[in-house]
């Protein structure tokens, strides 16, 4: 989430704090302490609540950083230097000899000579860079910065998971003030050069010690233009909320609990730059007959005792409203497993998964006279074949 210029507060941020994790966790774990926490603090299942609204700032700000893998080797090392003390003397006597210092403009920036490389390169991308050659630059403007990415929470039904389907999402994330249009000042009125920052947008913050850095300015807000009224809806921050519904295309085949990826479909970017992406977890609601393993569905079928016993050839239903025929070779015990292919799921490669259909042979609760008669006839016709024999020898 990178700003304009370089935040000196993140170099005492503990975004893996911020997540509940370990340094050394794995994207894996990084990435479902993320989901939990955003879940819990989201705005739309919070409405009113600012501290839940703050904390997924937070949690958003950090997965931000440490959920990428390159920008958290950078962020790791860039911590690295600022607990060791690398980064020192950024001030008046920064980077003269005989003083012990480095200009952090010098480390981070790339000052005379068009000379590249060093801690500009590496920590450009993440905390916005401080310029090229012939010294150190100031702003010119609000960059251009991507829109945060939200998360959403959908379900549909089993059918619809299927085939796919198009459902509305309503979202709500951060936005420019939509009485000043992001300017922080009172619509009519015009802005002046910042004075506590002479127009560059960043002023020199002490930290302590010998460490100092480049930081947004406070008054002006990185914008390097004040307005003297306040705009009487944001108050000046420039900020606002925006609500919105959206139209979400989920992809044929999706599985229950996937987290399908929507470009662009996230909070508005800043100063011309891309919106954010939208992540929704797809919950897929059950059906009455039918089940899923991967890619395949599930079927129980009932079949009787004869059918079982002598084979017989019966219609089943698939999803899409067509039957097909089910042929059981006699002698068909309970619990076998019949595939129909091409009746499952679609599949990544564009196919489908089958249809797994199980047999249950049903034992009628109630038998009339005439299928009393038979069952007795069949069992003695049985009787000199004991199913048990010899099966509990030796169990005590």
């Amino acid at each position: 989430m990178a700003e304009e210029g370089f935040r000196a507060d993140w170099a005492q941020k503990d975004f893996y704090a911020a997540l509940g994790v370990a340094k050394d966790a794995s994207a894996a774990d990084i990435k479902k302490a993320y989901r939990k926490l955003a879940r819990e603090n989201h705005p739309d299942s919070n409405p009113g609540d600012t501290a839940k609204h703050d904390r997924f700032k937070q949690v958003a700000e950090a997965y931000d950083v440490v959920g990428d893998a390159d920008k958290r080797g950078k962020y790791d090392e860039m911590r690295r230097l600022y607990g060791s003390g690398g980064f020192r003397g950024y001030g008046a006597n920064a980077g003269h000899p005989g003083q012990g210092g480095i200009n952090l403009e010098d480390l981070l920036g790339d000052r005379g000579g068009g000379r590249g490389g060093g801690f500009g390169d590496m920590f450009g991308d993440l905390f916005g860079g401080f310029g090229g050659g012939g010294g150190a630059r100031r702003p010119q403007g609000r960059r251009a910065t991507k829109g945060a990415d939200l998360e959403s929470e959908a379900t549909i039904g089993f059918t619809d998971a299927i085939d796919g389907v198009t459902i509305s999402l309503r979202l709500t994330s951060d936005a420019a003030c939509s009485a000043c249009s992001g300017t922080g000042g009172k619509p009519g009125t015009k802005p002046h050069v910042c004075s506590t920052c002479d127009g560059s947008g960043y002023v020199v913050a002490d930290l302590g010690g010998a460490f100092s850095m480049n930081e947004t300015c406070p008054a002006c807000g990185g914008r390097q233009l004040v307005y003297d009224e306040k705009c009487p809806v944001c108050h000046g921050s420039g900020r606002g909320s925006s609500s919105r519904t959206i139209q979400a295309r989920i992809p044929a085949g999706v599985k229950d609990g996937q987290r399908i990826r929507l470009r662009g479909k996230g909070a508005p970017g800043e100063g011309g730059g891309p919106a954010g992406d939208l992540y929704v977890t797809v919950h897929v609601a059950g059906h009455r007959v039918f089940g899923r393993k991967g890619d395949n569905l599930t079927l129980d079928v009932p079949i009787s005792f004869d059918e079982a016993a002598l084979g017989a050839e019966i219609r089943v239903p698939t999803l899409d409203g067509a039957s097909v025929t089910l042929r059981i070779p006699a002698g068909t015990p309970n619990g076998r497993t019949f595939r129909v292919r091409g009746k499952g799921a679609p599949t990544a490669d564009g196919g489908h998964g089958d249809l797994l259909a199980t047999v249950q042979v049903q034992v009628p609760a109630v038998l009339d006279d005439a299928a009393r008669a038979a069952v007795e006839a069949y069992r003695e016709a049985t009787a000199g074949k004991p199913l048990r024999a010899g099966l509990f020898e030796g169990a005590s």
